[in-house]
């Protein structure tokens, strides 16, 4: 007996090396593989010091070394359903990358496009790469996860009856909009027509020439995200509801403006320091209960549900995704193995 478990003692310990030496990274950069794709140092490293220039200040060691497992684990799901976009045939056609494609780059001119690309450690070919792997990864959750969402009426209710007090507006809102046009150049304005004021006159020109658009019946969020020389450019100018209370404390110029107008009416250009706003008041909120049969209630209940059962779903499908590939990470063994040191080669380390 003595020996037999002394047998299956050796037994285990060589299946025990064997499993160890299998776990060793095929070469020094690549720090993790899903069912035997490897996932390079270089794409980690690449999307690191993105963040950290975005971030500012250089990263401490651990924090350099917890963000790299973090980005190398975000990669590792990407790369699980990835996988299963490819095996269910729901792969981003060329068609739908290059229209994705150029939606990113219509807010740029050629040459910030350019130089963001530079400032990301990216290439064209890169980008579209990623931009493939993202519409393939949302076709797929598309179909198993948000395909699969139902809110009841009965779901709109409970909620609404559950939280009441959610829906009582303390004092009036003005839901508003806007089109901002400034006198002179800006280097970090970015609209969808790269079209930028750089005189008072040619603001001037600009905002006469967007009155006769909107005179002809143009839409007016479109014409905020080809024009508009503000942040909120690109949300179609929309600036979300306003309290009464703040509206008392911007320029009265402004406030005059909303208060004039009606739901869907646009303003008169309205001159300010910073440039002339183009306003449009799109709804009017009264304090007050709002009522459970209000169609904006309702809508904003179906999409909290929505995005709620969404992100629940998402998970649940990512850990059973996750739970069926086989993943190995050289990179966190070799943290844990180090005792939380940064490979030995790794220029960032301090």
């Amino acid at each position: 007996m003595l020996k037999k478990m002394t047998l299956l003692a050796a037994l285990a310990a060589c299946v025990l090396a064997a499993s160890c030496r299998n776990q060793q990274a095929p070469s020094t950069n690549v720090w993790a593989e899903v069912n035997g794709t490897p996932i390079d140092r270089s794409e980690v490293e690449k999307y690191f010091h993105s963040r950290e220039q975005s971030q500012g200040a250089p990263a401490s060691h651990d924090e350099a070394l917890s963000l790299k497992l973090s980005i190398l684990d975000q990669l590792v799901n990407n790369e699980i359903l990835f996988q299963r976009a490819k095996a269910a045939n729901l792969v981003a056609t060329d068609g739908e990358v290059e229209n994705k494609f150029n939606e990113s780059k219509a807010a740029f001119t050629e040459d910030d496009f350019q130089k963001k690309l530079q400032e990301n450690g990216l290439t064209v070919d890169d980008l579209k790469k990623e931009i493939r792997r993202e519409l393939s990864i949302q076709k797929l959750l598309n179909r198993e996860v948000v395909s699969k969402i139902t809110i009841t009426d009965a779901d709109v209710t409970g909620f609404y009856n559950q939280n009441k007090a959610q829906f009582s507006v303390a004092e009036p809102q003005y839901h508003v909009a806007q089109i901002v046009v400034t006198p002179h150049a800006d280097p970090a304005i970015h609209n969808r027509k790269s079209d930028d004021a750089k005189t008072p006159a040619d603001a001037r020109a600009k905002v006469a020439m967007l009155e006769s658009k909107l005179a002809s019946g143009a839409d007016f969020a479109q014409l905020a995200m080809d024009y508009s020389e503000d942040s909120n450019g690109a949300n179609g100018g929309d600036l979300g509801f306003i309290p009464q209370s703040s509206l008392n404390q911007t320029d009265p110029a402004l406030k005059n403006a909303v208060l004039g107008l009606q739901p869907g009416q646009v303003s008169k250009p309205v001159e300010l320091k910073d440039g002339i706003h183009i306003l449009k008041l799109i709804t009017r909120e009264p304090a007050g209960q709002r009522q459970l049969s209000d169609p904006q209630v309702q809508q904003s209940i179906r999409s909290t549900l929505q995005n709620r059962r969404e992100q629940l779903l998402r998970a649940a499908y990512l850990t059973t995704a996750r739970d069926q590939a086989h993943v190995t990470n050289y990179l966190a063994k070799e943290v844990v193995e180090s005792a939380g040191k940064l490979p030995a080669d790794d220029a960032t380390e301090k």
